[in-house]
């Protein structure tokens, strides 16, 4: 028996969803990987572009420890960089 799925967007008829997942059924692993891989870098320039909006005169250190605090985990990020996320922010 097969199991309604709950719409995974809003915004995306059933019918395009129902294509959108066969497409990445049939997409090798290489390719899925490079997917990721690209989403991760576009994630990475939205957060780098909002970060410098923010903090337009962040030195180069403050962009690198604001971007990584949002990849890191807050304990994390002060015990290997002394970076506290309460205090400055990410």
């Amino acid at each position: 028996m097969l199991l309604a799925m709950k719409p995974l967007f809003s915004d995306t008829s059933a019918e395009a969803e129902r294509v959108l997942i066969e497409c990445y059924r049939r997409m090798s692993h290489e390719r899925k990987g490079r997917c990721i891989a690209e989403m991760n870098e576009a994630l990475r320039a939205l957060q780098l572009a909002d970060i410098k909006a923010r903090h337009p005169h962040a030195d180069a250190y403050e962009i690198k420890m604001r971007l990584a605090s949002r990849w890191i985990e807050p304990e994390l990020m002060f015990a290997a960089f002394g970076w506290d996320i309460e205090k400055e922010g990410y």
